[in-house]
């Protein structure tokens, strides 16, 4: 069973919002919720193929760190776990069940899949799907932010750009090279750590030398934190002090989310290695569940508005497996098309 940390976690249990912000988030993070179960019930029917990884237990990150930059300017780049983050960042939940569907509609033409989700249009960076393969994207990408700004004179080049990884990407070298390239150069970058204690199914402790991965920022000299993951205000408030830093010229911030998957790590993995003692741990800390009670507690929500917005989230998620369905499979024509720039 992997053991608990001993150290306390950054929480943020009485931080304050407003009724309206509170509501965005608990949608974003019921939109990513839902979205990957339809998912799961769509691959078992035959509707996906390939390799699915899901998302479920670790949304508080993707809403919390994402609703704390700027949609649409600010860059996001993600891994091979990658639906919600696209949908935190604001493509269509269309578009990515279609990429799902591998039809032409997807926000990937089609080309991608599960792995591949890339939107230009939401500076969206991609899914890959080899581990660690996106940290050098990202750091391109606030490489060239920093650049527009000093060297080309572009006071609008302010972006802050944000890149998840898992726990088992800690251990590559990209995220060290990448590391010790943002810090010297002080890129606008935040790097996060999505912590669910599994690597596969390899366990965290098990694999690394320094399980509390949010020490390995101090060797860069750039500011380190671990933050409890299943909290989203707690996730939200560190991802905004990180961005307001990167977007100030103060360089990258390295931040350690502790979560869990509530899935196997993917739709073809049976779930067999972690107890049934880990899960209940874990479970009894849903993300959505936490901060559905906080947002009643406070007076913030009343059951009627959280049911509304989980009966949209429902509707917007039928739709899009309906717009999947109904879309075209990408002409046999185009095979050649996206391959190379095109003038």
């Amino acid at each position: 069973m992997v053991q608990e940390r001993t150290v306390p976690v950054f929480q943020a249990t009485t931080a304050s919002i407003t009724r309206k912000e509170g509501l965005l988030l608990y949608e974003d993070m019921v939109l990513g919720r839902f979205f990957e179960d339809k998912c799961a019930e769509m691959y078992y029917r035959g509707k996906m193929f390939g390799f699915v990884h899901l998302y479920n237990g670790q949304e508080a990150i993707s809403t919390g760190v994402i609703k704390a930059m700027r949609p649409g300017e600010d860059y996001v780049c993600s891994t091979y776990r990658d639906h919600v983050h696209a949908l935190s960042a604001g493509v269509p939940a269309r578009n990515v069940m279609a990429e799902l569907f591998g039809k032409a509609t997807g926000c990937s033409k089609g080309r991608g899949g599960s792995m591949h989700l890339f939107s230009a249009e939401h500076n969206l960076l991609g899914g890959f799907a080899f581990i660690g393969e996106g940290i050098p994207v990202a750091t391109g990408a606030a490489f060239q932010t920093r650049y527009r700004r000093e060297v080309m004179g572009d006071e609008c080049a302010d972006q802050v750009t944000a890149c998840f990884f898992g726990d088992g990407t800690t251990n590559n070298g990209q995220f060290f090279e990448c590391l010790n390239m943002a810090a010297l150069w002080k890129l606008p970058i935040i790097f996060v750590v999505e912590n669910n204690k599994w690597a596969i199914g390899m366990a965290h402790e098990r694999a690394t030398s320094q399980p509390e991965i949010y020490q390995k920022a101090s060797v860069f000299n750039m500011p380190g934190v671990e933050v409890d993951g299943m909290d989203v205000l707690a996730v939200r408030n560190v991802a905004k002090e990180a961005v307001a830093r990167a977007r100030v010229g103060e360089g990258p911030t390295l931040i350690e989310c502790l979560t869990y998957r509530f899935r196997g790590h993917s739709l073809a993995d049976p779930d067999e290695l972690r107890s049934k003692e880990e899960k209940d741990l874990w479970f009894a800390r849903d993300p959505l569940k936490k901060f559905a009670a906080y947002l009643l507690e406070q007076n913030l929500a009343k059951e009627t508005d959280l049911k509304e917005i989980e009966n949209k989230v429902q509707a917007i998620v039928d739709d899009a497996v309906q717009f999947a369905l109904e879309s075209p499979e990408p002409s046999p024509d185009e095979l050649y098309k996206y391959v190379f720039a095109e003038d």
